[in-house]
């Protein structure tokens, strides 16, 4: 079964993300992200910016299958094409289709009321489920 773990509070979702995936992408692990386009094309830059020492190697979807399959990170509208299924990070507003092909989901919310709003309904579509879900309190791990 897919562990599911929240990290509430991020302050800021795309700083929040590409740190995340720094990491992630430094321990070897593979990461599906999932996010309105918007946002993924934002994320996209953020990754190649965020950090003047650091790259995040990392593919989109328009790339091609060969560079997917080949990249630690891959940006993806739909997990339903996912190269791999590792670890699946939702940054977008809903249940991603598919999620229970994961290992591991890891949604990130952030302060804001209406994606905490959101948060709390795939919170609830999860424990209805039976998923076990990990709370990751961010204000919490900083203090």
């Amino acid at each position: 079964m897919t562990e599911v773990a929240f990290h509430f509070n991020a302050p800021d979702k795309l700083a929040y993300a590409c740190r995340l995936l720094r990491k992630a992408a430094g321990m070897g692990s593979r990461v599906a992200v999932t996010a309105e386009a918007d946002f993924l094309q934002r994320l996209d830059t953020a990754l190649w910016t965020f950090s003047p020492l650091d790259f995040v190697p990392h593919a989109t979807e328009r790339q091609g299958q060969a560079l997917l399959e080949a990249s630690p990170v891959v940006l993806l509208g739909s997990v339903l094409d996912a190269p791999h299924q590792h670890v699946l990070l939702n940054l977008g507003e809903s249940v991603p289709e598919g999620f229970e092909r994961f290992e591991r989901l890891i949604e990130v919310v952030s302060l804001d009321d209406a994606d905490r709003l959101r948060a709390r309904e795939r919170w609830k579509h999860y424990a209805a489920r039976g998923y076990a879900i990990e709370r990751k309190d961010l204000v919490l791990k900083a203090a």
